[in-house]
């Protein structure tokens, strides 16, 4: 049975968690105490008994003896202590508040009442039962994420991070502004499969921020610019942070569904990246990048065998069919060979290296199981008590049944619970926390889970905590609070591009082309046009009654026809005036040149 396995794998993860990482966080380990031994070889034990006898814990379910009760009380007490060693304080208390609920839900008065349940039925269902910690995160995680991890750690060995970075000079340091260009491209490629928005910075920015700060840009520019580009990561197919795969299994769709619906939103925000970066280019005067860049045509011809991986990907997954994993193993089929036996310009991979990509996949896949069993107690504990019931209904309370309400609600509470967590984990609580009251609201699934998933993200670049902006403030020497405010400020259209795909399903891919291409340009016209009247530059500064009507025609196009009543008016009527506003400003800007 896959319980089975995915309990034997877990017990594999936490005696990895109490050997390897000590009782208090950032300590460095210097030698193995007695007591986290014993932590390792009880927690293994009990997983391996779970293994090996689960049938017949199952079939004793409900008159199970003090030993089963022990097991499962064993297991939810090391996933706590290990959430507490690799993610910190915060969400073991929070996993700890749900713990505690599930214990003494009963005598909280009012809407929030859990259901009385025993002490034994608790610590069985969240530690044993498959609707618990040994349940779907978990298993997603297993199954499919793990080919995904080792093959993005596998392509950036090989020395794909390099060619995508050199790519993206050749093809971006020529322009106006161009390391801004350079930033927000490389992080796209290398965000895309490195599952991290931090790591993503950390790799990327430590190159780009100093190549942005040289060029022109501030450094809390530079480092914004960096962490937006890189949070955007999170969002491109074809990982999406590894939530895609856990998307997929909780809608019961295909896996290639999820990225035809992730497609337009990321084309969006990396388009308003680029938009951004060139009119603060323009405005500015940031000139192309002046070192000696290298041609496009010697970069590709010395990389484009690392175009093969995504392609088996892709081919794999819409030809033949194939399950996520299975896809990913194929594209490490692809790339293995490549870096052992060519390289990126003639610096091929050690063999060395192999093994230690798979001990940096196996610490990362341990941290991922540890949050995902987390995330069974949250679900387990909603599920039995009723709370997440509750949850729904006082979210549709307070709203009064107003969707707008909800969304923002939605979105607020999916950037709080997101502050600090790894992807996977904040998609997993939003997705039984925040997605059924949306669902209950009249928003499709899809949308819905895509919106958490989104704002949960988005975390990463919104103060207080902003984990991705803590990194790239960190490399470019700045103020935190000052390059935080400054990535939101940058980073504003994915803060809008959710409410679009909640009002008009085409943009997730769900419609006619005619519709899905009519939502597509509207968005663009809509993002270049607010962008113009924020940043008050085209063709040469805006008055303030330039910006107020470019402002106007952007939110018109922004706003989806079927959204309000006369939509489709509002939006022709705003393209229209975008359009006279465009041709106006440069015939303005033509007399002015032939009048200097």
């Amino acid at each position: 049975m896959n319980e089975q396995l995915l309990a034997l794998l877990l017990g594999l993860a936490l005696a990895t968690v109490f050997l390897l990482k000590p009782l208090h966080r950032g300590h460095p380990r210097t030698r193995l105490p007695w007591y986290d031994l014993l932590a390792a070889v009880i927690s293994f034990a009990a997983c391996t008994y779970v293994a090996f006898d689960y049938l017949n814990i199952m079939d004793a379910f409900f008159d199970a003896g003090p030993g089963i009760v022990l097991t499962g009380l064993i297991i939810v007490v090391a996933v706590a202590e290990a959430i507490r060693r690799t993610a910190g304080t915060m969400l073991f208390a929070f996993v700890l508040f749900f713990i505690l609920f599930g214990l003494f839900g009963h005598f909280i008065p009012g809407h929030f009442q859990g259901r009385d349940v025993a002490v034994d039925r608790l610590v069985i269902y969240l530690g044993i039962d498959s609707n618990g910690i040994i349940g779907l995160p978990i298993a997603v995680v297993v199954s499919v994420v793990i080919a995904f991890i080792f093959f993005g750690n596998l392509l950036n060995a090989s020395g794909g991070a390099n060619f995508f970075t050199e790519i993206s000079t050749s093809l971006m340091g020529g322009y106006r502004g161009g390391s801004a260009k350079i930033a927000i491209l490389a992080s796209s490629l290398f965000g895309s499969i490195s599952g991290s928005a931090v790591a993503n910075v950390v790799s990327t920015g430590v190159l780009t921020i100093p190549m942005m700060r040289k060029g022109g840009y501030s450094g809390e520019k530079a480092a914004s610019i960096e962490a937006v580009a890189s949070t955007g990561g999170q969002l491109m197919p074809p990982m999406m942070g590894a939530a895609a795969f856990l998307i997929a299994e909780f809608l019961r769709i295909p896996y290639t569904d999820i990225i035809l619906a992730a497609l337009i939103p990321a084309f969006l925000y990396y388009a308003s990246l680029f938009i951004q970066a060139d009119l603060y280019a323009a405005r500015d005067e940031i000139k192309p990048v002046d070192e000696a860049r290298p041609r496009a045509r010697v970069v590709l011809a010395a990389g484009w065998p690392y175009i093969l991986p995504f392609g088996s990907i892709l081919i794999g997954l819409f030809v033949f069919n194939l399950q996520p994993q299975t896809a990913a193993m194929c594209a490490v089929a692809t790339v293995l060979p490549l870096g052992l036996l060519f390289g990126y310009r003639g610096q091929r991979m050690p063999w060395q290296a192999f093994f230690r990509v798979l001990g940096e996949t196996g610490i990362a896949v341990i941290n991922l199981i540890v949050v995902s069993a987390m995330a069974g107690i949250v679900i387990g504990v909603l599920n039995i008590t009723g709370l997440g019931f509750a949850l729904t209904q006082a979210i549709i309370q307070l709203s009064e049944g107003n969707l707008a309400l909800i969304l923002l609600m939605a979105a607020a509470i999916s950037i709080i619970l997101g502050m600090g967590m790894p992807t996977v984990g904040v998609y997993l609580l939003l997705a039984t926390l925040v997605v059924p009251s949306m669902v209950e609201a009249g928003v499709t699934p899809l949308a819905a889970h895509m919106f958490a998933f989104y704002f949960g993200i988005l975390s990463m670049i919104t103060p207080p905590v902003a984990a991705a902006t803590f990194a790239a403030a960190t490399i470019s020497g700045t103020d935190f609070l000052k390059t935080g405010f400054t990535a939101m400020a940058f980073g504003w259209p994915a803060y809008v591009v959710p409410f679009i795909f909640v009002m008009s399903p085409e943009m997730l891919w769900q419609g006619t082309g005619f519709e899905i291409l009519r939502i597509l340009l509207l968005s663009l016209a809509g993002v270049w046009l607010i962008s113009v009247a924020w940043i008050a530059y085209f063709a040469y500064r805006l008055t303030t009654a330039w910006r107020v009507l470019f402002l106007i025609s952007g939110v018109a196009c922004l706003v989806p026809g079927g959204a309000i009543p006369m939509g489709e008016l509002l939006d022709l009527t705003g393209l229209l005036l975008g359009v006279f506003l465009v041709v106006s400003r440069i015939t303005l800007s033509r007399k002015i040149a032939a009048h200097v």
